[in-house]
């Protein structure tokens, strides 16, 4: 079955300013994320959605395809979810976001989303991967946990699931994943996740997919072996990325 790649754009981010267009190893980070999912081959095309002319004008000059959408969208699944609706998409059975700043984004999780979609196996899918314990206080990590059959029970910035006894330890690391940032839905899945109101829990923690979770909608969650780059909110963590392109760029000459 089809698969499109949507990848959201905004300049609106307050702890990056102007991040779509942010220097990592000589190109703008959106484009580093457009050729890391082109790379990939799992989807049948890719483009980036953005409501800013100086990212279109960017994305096109490097040879990207671009669709602009509105300003006002509450989240990259909404702003996806405008893209995917267009008639000249509607061949495309599933969609996968991957978001604007994981330029280093597993193989394993965009494929195993995308896969648990279009198995049918669940609407809705994203990615999961090891977790370091001194990772759990950290807000900006969000973390996940699952039922036995994959499905999300639950996303949040605090640590889950919370250590209540010491001698609990061990079953608390093994079941500890940090959340990646891809997401995959069937069209009609969609366009419900969007058609729903923000939720209360989706605006307290800032985590969209909560907004899904709290309709009862099912989420399969993909679990990768290798654990995940950080993304990129912080002129902190632009800097360790750059190392890393640096380190790996080194590591291919």
């Amino acid at each position: 079955m089809a698969i499109l790649a949507v990848i959201p754009a905004r300049m609106a981010a307050t702890r990056l300013p102007g991040k779509p267009l942010r220097d990592l190893g000589g190109e703008p980070l959106v484009i580093r994320v457009w050729q890391r999912v082109i790379s990939l081959g799992i989807a049948d095309e890719c483009v980036i959605a953005t409501d800013s002319a100086a990212v279109a004008d960017s994305a096109g000059r490097a040879g990207a395809v671009v669709e602009m959408t509105s300003d006002r969208h509450p989240s990259g699944t909404d702003r996806v979810a405008e893209v995917a609706a267009r008639p000249r998409y509607e061949r495309f059975h599933t969609v996968v976001n991957v978001q604007g700043d994981e330029p280093f984004v597993a193989r394993d999780a965009v494929e195993g989303a995308a896969r648990l979609v279009a198995s049918g196996a669940f609407p809705l899918a994203t990615a999961c991967a090891p977790i370091e314990p001194s990772s759990l206080e950290r807000p900006d990590v969000v973390k996940v946990v699952r039922g036995d059959d994959r499905r999300a029970l639950y996303f949040s910035r605090a640590p889950i699931p919370f250590l209540r006894d010491r001698a609990d330890v061990a079953d608390r690391d093994a079941v500890i994943r940090q959340h990646v940032g891809v997401y995959a839905y069937t069209r009609a899945a969609q366009a419900a996740w969007v058609a729903h109101p923000t939720h209360a829990l989706e605006r307290i923690e800032r985590l969209e997919q909560l907004r899904p979770l709290a309709a009862g909608m099912a989420m399969g969650v993909a679990d990768i072996a290798e654990p995940a780059h950080r993304g990129i909110d912080t002129e902190e963590d632009l800097v360790a990325a750059n190392a890393h392109w640096n380190a790996f760029t080194a590591g291919r000459s």
